[in-house]
């Protein structure tokens, strides 16, 4: 019993930051990216909560060529993000409203602090690996379509 009480109140005491955190979850849905090399498909995470902003793609090994992360934002403005606790270069792709694509940043170092900023507002990120924007050619002004960007054609 004694025991038993000892851990409870050790657990307690624990501070926050050192306790396991729950992972959110993530639906899932289809995204295009319309460039000059044609239609470039993807499958993205959607992170439409502020919980799962938070998180993003932190903890993960892995992301598949063809997916991503999809930020969508209550209203556009300068976005900021960071790399804290993830493992894999990401390139950040910055979304006004109506789709386009007015700036990113490429190879994002994993687990650092650096903040990375949009260099005009946006209403949306998409996360996808790092090189991707270089290996399909996606440029600003390419133009995004998915469904939780209010685009009805996914």
């Amino acid at each position: 019993m004694l025991r038993t009480v000892l851990i409870a109140l050790l657990l307690l005491a624990t501070p926050a930051w050192a306790q396991p955190v729950a992972l959110q979850t993530f639906d899932a849905a289809p995204l295009t990216v319309d460039t000059a090399n044609g239609p470039q498909q993807f499958t993205v995470e959607l992170a439409l909560t502020p919980a799962q902003q938070r998180q993003g793609l932190m903890f993960r090994r892995h992301l598949a060529a063809d997916a991503g992360m999809l930020f969508v934002m209550a209203e556009p403005k300068v976005q900021t993000f960071w790399m804290h606790n993830t493992y894999i270069p990401l390139d950040m792709i910055f979304i006004a409203p109506g789709g386009r694509i007015v700036g990113y940043h490429e190879r994002a170092v994993p687990m650092s602090d650096a903040i990375i900023m949009s260099r005009a507002p946006a209403v949306a990120v998409l996360e996808v690996n790092g090189g991707t924007v270089d290996r399909l050619g996606i440029k600003i002004g390419d133009i995004v379509h998915a469904a939780a960007l209010g685009d009805g054609t996914e």
